[in-house]
């Protein structure tokens, strides 16, 4: 796959580099998870796990040092009120996105490490360990899944005639305002997923829309966000408008998941 002339040496290394470590950090998450684990309940009530702790000290170790001038901005850390303070550009690490799912045998979860810089994700690195999948994408770069050491383009797909493939969480969902949300529109299916895989999802063209009604983090969002807007789809807030971040503490407002605009 070759880079759009307006991709700087320096993003397609970075690419490069958040794909390794998103793929060391899956290995670390398979391994805790095929050995055996046990479950704490964070302040604001959500699970965390040792994989989470595990993935999260991998990914910020090899980022800072590789790039000590690029601020990592994690989970975990900032949890546990380390918080750091961010420029113009930084990384936003979500070590186990889906932690609920994986803590009771689900494989729906990912690894996120995204780049983001002016309020936009540039570049992500995307891993599904239970699923073997590892995904990248960014500004000028297409969007991929890496098999092997190939990178295989990816894109979103229109709707077919059979009606929209609609993605929805499988916790965080208010049920009114998506029957809401549904009501009127020609439906095909309604597949419930935790974490970012929704929309990797799209980004493949393998659903078509994903309405996200309760909270998130920057964090969760910034990396697929930058693979689905690379392989031609969109996330939009309420209003709208691209999603955009450094908001106000890492809280994304209800968002639209689409790979066309007008889905």
């Amino acid at each position: 796959m070759n880079a759009s002339p307006d991709t700087t040496p320096q993003d397609r290394d970075l690419l490069t580099l958040a794909l390794d470590i998103v793929t060391e950090a899956a290995e670390i998450v398979q391994n805790i998870r095929s050995r055996g684990f046990q479950t704490e309940i964070k302040a604001d009530s959500s699970p965390v796990t040792e994989a989470d702790k595990a993935s999260e000290d991998h990914i910020l170790a090899r980022l800072r040092e590789a790039c000590p001038d690029i601020p990592a901005i994690a989970e975990e850390e900032h949890a546990a009120g380390i918080h750091v303070p961010a420029g113009s550009s930084y990384w936003l690490i979500d070590p186990l996105d889906g932690t609920r799912g994986f803590a009771t045998g689900g494989d729906d979860f990912t690894i996120n490490i995204g780049l983001v810089r002016d309020e936009r994700p540039v570049l992500g690195a995307v891993a599904l360990p239970a699923r073997q999948g590892i995904y990248g994408g960014g500004i000028g770069q297409g969007a991929f899944q890496l098999i092997g050491s190939q990178r295989h383009p990816i894109r979103t797909a229109p709707p077919g005639e059979e009606g929209l493939r609609v993605v929805t969480s499988s916790h965080h969902t208010s049920e009114d305002l998506l029957q809401k949300w549904l009501d009127g529109r020609h439906i095909q299916s309604v597949t419930r997923m935790a974490s970012a895989a929704k929309i990797i999802l799209i980004a493949e063209g393998k659903a078509d829309f994903y309405p996200r009604f309760g909270p998130t983090m920057e964090w969760d969002t910034a990396a697929p966000q930058a693979i689905l807007e690379a392989a031609g789809g969109h996330l939009l807030d309420e209003h709208g408008q691209t999603l955009r971040y450094s908001k106000k503490g890492w809280l994304n407002p209800p968002f639209f998941c689409t790979g066309y605009p007008n889905d």
